[in-house]
């Protein structure tokens, strides 16, 4: 049994991510997207506010009640 000799593997960086690799795009190729206005981007955060305004709510009076709880017993004993 001789021994083989291991190939070398060598990597070159051509500029893509990973998610890139498929689609073929290089990076030197810059991707002009228009930017949001500002009163689409305020929309948009506001709606992610208005969407998340509930949880918040239920959380911080789940936290409320728990914190009570935990004070009547420990002033009990």
């Amino acid at each position: 049994m001789g021994k083989r000799k291991k190939e070398k593997i060598t990597y070159i960086d051509d500029g893509r991510s990973l998610s890139e690799l498929g689609s073929g795009q290089r990076l030197s190729q810059p991707t002009t997207q228009p930017r949001a206005s500002l009163k689409e981007q305020w929309n948009t955060y506001w709606g992610a506010v208005k969407m998340m305004f509930g949880p918040m709510l239920v959380f911080i009076v789940g936290l409320c009640i728990v914190y009570m709880i935990a004070a009547f017993i420990f002033s009990v004993i």
